[in-house]
C-alpha cells in the first residue's frame, strides 16, 4: 500500500466532502423542497469534472499516482461516486461494452435503491 496516496485520498475525500454539503445545500432550491435538486446537481457536476479531469489526465497532464488519486478519488469520490460510476460506464461503453455497461447500470441503480430498501427493512426488523 502507497502510504502518500492513502493520504492524498483522504485530504482530497474530505475536500469533497465539504464541497458537496456546500453545494447541495447552496443550490437546493427553496420553492422546490421534495426533490433532492442539490445532490442532482452534485452529480451532474462530479460526472463533469471526472470527464474534465481524465481527458486532461489522457491528453495534456502528467499527474503523479498520488494527484489523481486526489483529485478522482479523494474530491471527486468525497464529492459524488456517481462520478466515478459515470466513469466506468463510458469507459465500457467507449470499449463497445455495451451489453456489460447495460448491465453495470441497471444493476448499479436497481440493486442499490433494493438494497437500501433492504437496509432499512432489517433495521425496522430488529428496532421497530
Amino acid at each position: 500500500m502507497q502510504w502518500g496516496v492513502v493520504l492524498m485520498v483522504a485530504l482530497g475525500g474530505a475536500l469533497g466532502s465539504l464541497a458537496r454539503y456546500f453545494v447541495a445545500g447552496a443550490v437546493q432550491p427553496a420553492w422546490w423542497p421534495g426533490f433532492p435538486f442539490g445532490i442532482f446537481v452534485v452529480n451532474v457536476t462530479g460526472g463533469l469534472m471526472m470527464g474534465l479531469i481524465a481527458g486532461l489526465a489522457a491528453l495534456k497532464l502528467n499527474l503523479t499516482p498520488e494527484m489523481r488519486a486526489f483529485l478522482t478519488t479523494g474530491v471527486l469520490g468525497g464529492y459524488t461516486t456517481f462520478s466515478t460510476f459515470s466513469l466506468d460506464s463510458a469507459m465500457l461503453m467507449e470499449r463497445g461494452a455495451y451489453a456489460q455497461a447495460g448491465a453495470y447500470i441497471t444493476g448499479s441503480v436497481v440493486l442499490s435503491i433494493l438494497a437500501l430498501f433492504a437496509g432499512l427493512w432489517l433495521v425496522r426488523a430488529v428496532y421497530a
